[in-house]
């Protein structure tokens, strides 16, 4: 199969067709405002109200790392489209991880839209995180991919099911290349991305997620052949405090 006929690209580029179609007359609202010292001028406020209008790179990262909207949910529509396609070619820029592009998406609320809006963002996130788990050309590590959808929709659930789903080699090397990113901050008590939106419950994420690799990821590790070392660091998980660091397999992490 050639790269191009890519099913999980294939639905990943018509996720991105869909939300140019759904948002391509979306503006923000004609008196909305920001600060410009601190986010822009005059003149580029006034493209957001333009629909169809193209943002340069800067200003497009300006707006959406902005948390100063009057309107957010309107200022999110207007750059969706653009701000999607940045994502998945890996230009989006945050400063610390890309959690903080979740938390634009949070801050929108997309999920309280009509149907007819949110329904495209959710084909969207999940065409991303399947594209990032089964496309061997992805740009965007798999563990960012995931970190942002669960900051956008304050949920595990959709994606760890969707990750089960996914049961070919190169999901597999993607979990275990997943499992050694989070494996110090998991062993720490602490969610593997830093959690940003105030809804979320982080010590619920995290149980969430444990309880998950646990019991689907530490299997499938063990069948695709993952290092006894990465899953020992899993099973670690399991272990209350003192167990768990008294453990022989305890990897010395300091926190």
């Amino acid at each position: 199969m050639h790269l191009a006929d890519h099913p999980a690209r294939r639905r990943l580029s018509a996720a991105l067709d869909n939300l140019a179609i759904t948002f391509r007359d979306a503006t923000t609202h004609p008196d909305e405002h920001n600060c410009e010292c601190h986010w822009g001028s005059s003149e580029e406020l006034s493209l957001l109200k333009t629909p169809n209008v193209e943002l340069e790179p800067d200003l497009l990262r300006r707006t959406w790392q902005s948390w100063s909207w009057t309107d957010h949910a309107a200022v999110l529509r207007r750059i969706l489209p653009q701000f999607a396609t940045a994502l998945v070619a890996g230009r989006a820029e945050p400063l610390f991880g890309l959690e903080e592009a979740g938390y634009c998406l949070a801050l929108g609320r997309w999920q309280q839209w009509p149907d007819d809006q949110a329904g495209p963002v959710r084909e969207f996130l999940h065409a991303w995180w399947v594209q990032s788990l089964t496309d061997p050309d992805a740009i965007v590590p798999a563990h960012q991919v995931f970190a942002m959808c669960a900051e956008a929709s304050g949920t595990l659930g959709p994606w760890l099911a969707d990750w089960e789903e996914q049961t070919g080699p190169l999901s597999d090397r993607r979990l275990a290349e997943t499992a050694a990113k989070w494996e110090y901050r998991l062993l720490g008590d602490s969610l593997p991305w830093r959690l940003s939106w105030y809804e979320h419950d982080e010590e619920e994420m995290r149980a969430e997620l444990v309880a998950w690799l646990l019991g689907h990821a530490a299997a499938r590790l063990r069948e695709s052949g993952a290092s006894t070392d990465l899953q020992h660091r899993i099973r670690l998980l399991g272990l209350t405090e003192l167990d768990r660091w008294t453990d022989p397999h305890w990897p010395g992490h300091s926190y």
